[in-house]
């Protein structure tokens, strides 16, 4: 049957079946990343973005395309995360400008809008790359216009659009050399072909996804905490006073000795306490639990691997707080009064946010390398600074366009320091002062974010060769700033040979961050490798609790 027209609901059961599908290949997705490096996330971060857009999009159902497009639009906005994520957002976002206030459209106005997505996109990238799902929207929206010449069926051009994009996908290694190296396509562009394909169904009245929108853990936790506060009114009736959160990465030896179960695990767990979340995949189980003994609960966890991302919230503390600045001020208090610069900064490991911290950081959001924030969550830490000109850094190249589009929204001024690197971030915090203007400051911290070298040892996750390096999975490797450098076996010998290519005769200062996967052993053997190789550098040591990374070395 001809669909001549496209009208808000057709298109919301276009956006949850591409959401869905998505969702179901997430892991599909992220085996493509190119790096072996344990933060192979491009599918987890387009499914966490769409899976926002779809959850606004089912807020806010109507007939009306433009109102429909624009949920969308707001909902990835809002919940994109990594580079992907943030240019399916900005592909959504010019489609929603294209159809803004009609109620419906044909098939020329859809392939139009995709066409607009495509255009915004390519703008909100400083250097856009061919050969990733930039160039895989592009063709699909030429191959859609072209057909929508002649042909008006909405089902048609969606049709011919999906076929051009998976055969531009397949292109994908002729564009980009890494790709043809490492022997697969581009891992954003599969993502794309997969929301396209969802699409596709929903037009022709199939399903192709059993997946369900699911909640997240995230909203699960929300929810937890909304329940805990409904049944607390005062500060003594809080049974359980400490809000314990972490993830436990399974170890082969320790599951020999423990095997898991999730059903026990969350039997054995609610024992210590209330609003108990488990959530487990192959690799993690992540935890959410209101507790009194929280130290007893991760002692529990790590009988099954080692624990990483750990927080433990006093909320007895927190609802006196509350309590307290609800009793002081009135129901329209004054808001405080903005202070002139806020720092917002972006780090992996609890060591490093104290850190950042100790620096002078604001606001320190949790995540990075292998767990990129959303948008809002970077507005939101803009929001808490509460400054006149907040710097953000966002220590990750997967976070800095996310950082900008959080920018954008942002009624502050807010400048982002692009830093790619745990190091260039507190480079560059170093280098900022009170004392100096804005314009002053973002000079003086893009100097000394240029002025550092980045190492970082962590383990590959799979099998390959990159930059003719054969890497096998579970070998060390040694990063260069973005670049491996050397892959073995011996985690001592990756780091002193990445030392060595990092430290040249106008180094100066050596700063080590050794993170959950460093003894202090392995510290100390380094260090001494430093006093007698390299004497004529000063030799910093920090306790950074990073997961994934055992060192991260910062070379000035």
């Amino acid at each position: 049957m001809t669909m001549r027209t496209l009208d808000g609901r057709r298109f919301a059961d276009m956006v949850q079946q591409g959401a869905a599908h998505l969702a179901d290949n997430a892991k599909a997705v992220d085996a493509l990343n190119v790096f072996p490096v344990p933060d192979g996330d491009t599918g987890t971060n387009m499914n966490l973005s769409m899976t926002s857009g779809a959850k606004e999009v089912k807020a806010n159902v109507s007939d009306h395309i433009g109102n429909v497009a624009a949920a969308l639009a707001k909902g990835l906005l809002m919940g994109a995360r990594g580079n992907s994520g943030v240019i399916l957002s900005q592909l959504f976002r010019g489609f929603a400008k294209a159809v803004e206030g009609k109620q419906q459209v044909d098939g020329f106005e859809f392939a139009a809008a995709l066409q607009a997505g495509v255009d915004t996109a390519y703008k909100a990238v400083m250097k856009p790359v061919e050969g990733t799902i930039l160039t895989v929207a592009k063709e699909a929206a030429r191959k859609a216009i072209e057909v929508a010449k002649k042909e008006r069926d909405v089902a048609a051009v969606m049709e011919a659009a999906l076929i051009e994009a998976k055969a531009a996908l397949q292109r994908t290694p002729e564009l980009l050399p890494v790709l043809k190296e490492v022997g697969v396509v581009d891992s954003g562009g599969q993502g794309l072909v997969y929301v396209y394909e969802g699409f596709l169904a929903a037009l022709k009245g199939e399903t192709i996804s059993t997946a369900r929108a699911e909640v997240s853990m995230d909203d699960l936790v929300k929810m937890a905490h909304h329940q805990s506060a409904q049944s607390h009114i005062h500060t003594d009736d809080i049974e359980f006073g400490y809000c314990t959160e972490f993830m436990v990465r399974f170890e082969a030896d320790k599951l020999a000795r423990h095997p898991f179960s999730e059903e026990t695990f969350r039997r054995e767990l609610s024992q210590f306490g209330d609003s108990l979340l488990v959530v487990a995949d192959d690799e993690l189980v992540k935890v959410h639990i209101h507790s009194e003994t929280p130290g007893d609960v991760l002692t529990y966890g790590q009988r099954y691997g080692s624990l990483i991302n750990i927080k433990i919230e006093n909320m007895r503390e927190q609802h006196a707080r509350i309590v307290g600045k609800e009793a002081e001020t009135p129901s329209r208090a004054a808001a405080e009064e903005a202070k002139p610069y806020g720092i917002v900064t972006v780090a992996m490991g609890a060591g490093v946010a104290e850190l950042f911290r100790g620096l002078g950081a604001h606001a320190v959001i949790e995540g990075g390398q292998t767990m990129n924030p959303s948008t809002e969550e970077i507005a939101d830490a803009i929001r808490r600074a509460n400054a006149e000109t907040v710097f953000v850094l966002p220590n990750n190249k997967n976070v800095v366009m996310a950082a900008k589009q959080a920018a954008e929204l942002s009624e502050r001024r807010v400048i982002v320091i692009p830093s790619k690197t745990v190091p260039q971030g507190m480079a560059a915090l170093l280098a900022f002062s009170p004392a100096q203007s804005a314009e002053q400051n973002e000079r003086a911290m893009m100097a000394a974010l240029s002025k550092v070298k980045t190492g970082q040892v962590t383990v590959s996750v799979r099998d390959t060769t990159i930059d003719g390096i054969e890497i096998q999975k579970g070998d060390y490797m040694g990063l260069f700033d973005d670049r491996i450098i050397v892959a073995d076996k011996d985690k001592i010998a990756v780091t002193k040979q990445l030392l060595d290519a990092l430290i040249d005769e106008e180094s100066e200062i050596v700063t080590i961050l050794y993170g959950e996967d460093a003894t202090e052993v392995e510290v100390e053997t380094i260090v001494a490798y430093l006093e007698k190789e390299h004497d004529e550098v000063e030799v910093e040591v920090h306790n950074g609790q990073q997961p994934l990374y055992p060192f991260v070395i910062s070379v000035e």
